[in-house]
């Protein structure tokens, strides 16, 4: 009976020894004031805001910088034609990219014809160009609900005489929202 008395005491000395120790060694909570930690949890978000802000300006830069491909804003198409000619596709490739890259962006592409054919007819290929330059982003990965198709039609079509004039008008142009 000494021995297990023995072994109890010895037992509960180890157990004492052990959660002593655990105690000592714990580091103390620290106190933290609830203003001060609601201040700096403002003042981190302000500062995420503000660099977020100053990564989109310079990117917003690029759309307006003449020597970059992305200052360029329309497509040109043939007479009475809504694809896509291969020396534009860089040009919307770079403009998808983009939009991949700046998820929240938003284009609408305007759709126009030149004054040649009735006002139905040319809305209806206005839209249609608007529309192919769409399928070339999206085959790009750009999500639907980054770009909008509108038709002017001839309403913003010059008065031409001559097909040099028609071709500028032949065209859809990328304008983002935030411009």
């Amino acid at each position: 009976m000494n021995k297990s008395l023995l072994m109890s005491v010895l037992l509960a000395s180890v157990l004492a020894a052990c959660s002593n120790n655990a105690v000592k060694n714990k580091p103390a909570a620290p106190v933290v004031d609830s203003a001060q930690s609601s201040q700096a949890a403002a003042d981190a978000e302000a500062a995420r805001l503000a660099a977020e802000k100053a990564a989109a300006d310079a990117d917003l830069a690029a759309l307006k910088d003449p020597n970059n491909i992305l200052s360029k804003r329309s497509v040109y198409f043939d007479f009475d034609k809504d694809e896509v000619k291969p020396e534009y596709r860089a040009l919307v490739d770079a403009h998808a990219k983009f939009l991949l890259a700046h998820p929240k962006s938003k284009v609408a592409i305007q759709g126009n014809a030149d004054n040649r054919g009735s006002r139905e007819y040319n809305l209806s290929l206005g839209q249609r160009r608007s529309v192919a330059v769409k399928k070339v982003m999206n085959l790009a990965g750009v999500q639907e609900a980054q770009i909008e198709t509108v038709s002017y039609g001839e309403e913003k079509a010059n008065a031409c005489k001559d097909e040099a004039c028609f071709q500028q008008d032949r065209r859809a142009d990328i304008v983002y929202d935030h411009e």
